[in-house]
């Protein structure tokens, strides 16, 4: 997994991020986005674009951000909440579109109060 967004896009979504990506790997849950590990392909131009700096490359995630890791491949692999079966590889976010469901560490994360 090249890269990995963590917890300052929660409830922020900016998504200059999906306009950025060529591959089309970013995918949008009810609250986060979240990089497929399967289908990005290292490019970096997500990170710079993103306002709230919320995308790190895996090996250099900051220590309070390191859950996220699991947690992104998680949404791909796993059934998220309210669906039998885990998403899987679609082959492109805009193919499938919005999921409208978040893993359960993201779903519980409290809302920031700024």
């Amino acid at each position: 997994m090249p890269f990995v967004i963590g917890s300052p896009c929660i409830d922020v979504m900016d998504k200059s991020c999906t306009e950025e990506c060529p591959v089309d790997c970013i995918y949008e849950g009810e609250r986060k986005l979240y990089i497929h590990p399967g289908e990005c392909i290292d490019c970096g131009a997500c990170e710079p674009v993103c306002p709230v700096e919320a995308i790190s490359v895996d090996r250099r995630l900051p220590a309070e951000q390191e859950v996220h890791k699991a947690d992104n491949a998680a949404f791909f692999a796993t059934p998220l909440p309210g669906r039998d079966e885990p998403i899987g590889s679609p082959g492109g976010a805009r193919k499938l579109g919005p999921v409208g469901v978040d893993t359960p560490l993201v779903a519980a994360a409290e809302a920031d109060a700024s």
